[in-house]
């Protein structure tokens, strides 16, 4: 994910090529170790890179902690005890620092885990409903617990970005949430620089991982919800 800035022209793939050429594998690992352990930890790393992306850009923002200057986005309410991975991100930090200290920034380690995230293992097990809408995919992230692994797409990263030493949670509150309606997601979207087609492919991303039950719910137990009635019988307990 990568936003129109200004700068977006000296970010490279091989930025790192000179200075670290051991980065990309370091992360690799790292991140594969993390979802070997916790397969629901793949989704995480992606949600964790779309809200820090969603804010300010992809700059990080997200792990800063609160001080007497910053007011953390960890605060915001989409982000508050839901947000997830911070440790696997330090840790990756910190193995990279004992092979090129210095070099790697964090924001592009957030950018490349979710990639790696996503592409944590070669097979995966989908259950697909025909009349899921984009709101149903929004509000729902599907439990796969009998996955064996991730599977999702790999794409190329381009390289080079600059850690905030600012947040901003008066944004982060902002983010799309899983109450919107589809105009006002489209409109949210729209805002970024993204398409309804961005949208759609952004939102596939909620089909691996766990949502709470508290945010669901209702809809799966209302006879007026326009949800798949076999879907909805399947996240009933």
């Amino acid at each position: 994910m990568v936003y129109h800035t200004q700068c977006e022209a000296q970010l490279s793939p091989a930025f790192y090529d000179a200075t670290c050429p051991r980065a990309l594998k370091t992360i690799r690992t790292g991140i594969r170790n993390a979802v070997s352990r916790e397969r629901r930890m793949a989704a995480s790393l992606i949600r964790l890179h779309f809200h820090d992306c969603f804010v300010q850009g992809c700059d990080a923002s997200i792990l800063l902690d609160d001080s007497s200057s910053i007011d953390s986005e960890k605060n915001a309410l989409p982000n508050f005890k839901s947000v997830r991975g911070f440790e696997v991100i330090d840790s990756v930090k910190s193995q990279l620092e004992s092979v090129c200290p210095g070099v790697v920034s964090c924001a592009d380690i957030v950018a490349v885990a979710a990639r790696d995230a996503s592409f944590a293992a070669s097979k995966s097990s989908l259950i697909f409903y025909k009349k899921i809408t984009i709101r149903d995919i929004v509000l729902i992230e599907i439990v796969i617990s009998r996955c064996s692994s991730v599977g999702g797409p790999s794409w190329t990263v381009k390289l080079g970005r600059r850690d905030s030493t600012t947040a901003s949670r008066s944004l982060a509150e902002n983010l799309p949430s899983f109450t919107d309606g589809l105009d006002k997601l489209i409109s949210t979207f729209a805002t970024k620089g993204f398409s309804a087609r961005d949208l759609v492919a952004l939102s596939g991303a909620h089909t691996i991982g766990q949502a709470q039950c508290a945010l669901f719910r209702d809809r799966i137990y209302s006879n007026q919800s326009d949800i798949d009635a076999g879907f909805a019988s399947t996240r009933r307990l």
